[in-house]
């Protein structure tokens, strides 16, 4: 059966889910989104990305045409009708149908798309032998030019960052910002242990991420000491364990960095630990799909 996308309060087949070429998400990536994952039948702190998302959309002055209530029953109905229980969610809401201007107030009504597909672990057999990562020449965004903390649908900057990755043969790339501080990966937050203590770039220069946050507050409960500050390239090379967080990511381990070998080239102790703790949160926390 064909997947069903939800489009402005309708459920239609995914190749009748189509915008104008006006949309200003197309023309100008003018509008916001967010990752959301279901495990067996629950959906992953639902309501924490939902809220970053719609700040992201306030931070650019985006008013979403339904309330954070309607939303979150859309996304579950959509699962529903797709008969999902683990699964990638991907709500989309562009600016709407506008000009070739690049003035919002010509976009009356912003669109809502709800996407769901079935998801499996991103990185296959390398949450176990460790993902390699390179370090890449373009810039994470300046805060002062566009916040990473918008997460809107222009993510060249990421894009970029990708691109050059896989021409120097990394499965995730780790970018810099403008001060020469360790920001991000192309698309998840990055920790360094070093000495049984964890430290991660704090949330300034890159994305606020909700799996960020589940993974201090399980080191914190393992009583792990998680420092946010900001780390250069010496603190990557010379770490014990390297690990990314995100959404679609999860928690993985990066064993290799720009050809040097992290530690001993294995996924550490701390980064399998916190991979299993997070394993077993998913298990027993989120939304029913109900």
């Amino acid at each position: 059966m064909e997947l069903l996308i939800y489009f402005n309060g309708r459920f239609v087949p995914r190749h009748e889910a189509r915008t104008s070429v006006y949309d200003h998400g197309l023309l100008y990536g003018d509008g916001v989104f967010e990752g959301i994952r279901a495990y067996n039948g629950r959906v992953f702190r639902l309501d924490e990305h939902l809220e970053r998302m719609y700040d992201s959309a306030k931070a650019i002055d985006l008013q979403i045409p339904l309330s954070k209530a309607e939303m979150k029953k859309a996304i579950i109905e959509t699962l529903k009708k797709n008969n999902q229980k683990d699964a990638y969610i991907r709500p989309i809401v562009t600016r709407g149908d506008g000009d070739l201007g690049l003035d919002p107030r010509k976009c009356p009504r912003p669109n809502v798309f709800i996407i769901t597909q079935e998801w499996g672990a991103m990185y296959g057999d390398l949450y176990e032998k460790g993902l390699t990562a390179v370090t890449v020449g373009i810039r994470r965004n300046a805060p002062e030019a566009l916040p990473p903390n918008i997460k809107s649908l222009n993510y060249l900057n990421n894009i970029l960052a990708k691109i050059e990755a896989n021409a120097k043969g990394g499965d995730e790339a780790i970018i810099f910002d403008i001060h020469g501080n360790i920001s991000e990966g192309s698309g998840d937050n990055i920790f360094v242990v070093k000495n049984n203590r964890i430290i991660t770039p704090p949330t300034l220069n890159n994305l606020r991420g909700i799996t960020r946050a589940a993974a201090i507050e399980l080191a914190r409960a393992e009583s792990i000491e998680v420092l946010e500050t900001s780390i250069g390239l010496f603190d990557i090379y010379t770490a014990d364990e390297v690990f990314v967080t995100g959404t679609a990511a999860e928690i993985a381990p990066i064993t290799k960095i720009d050809g040097r070998l992290i530690a001993d080239g294995k996924p550490g102790k701390i980064t399998k630990k916190l991979m299993y703790a997070f394993k077993e949160l998913t298990k027993r926390e989120g939304t029913p799909i109900v």
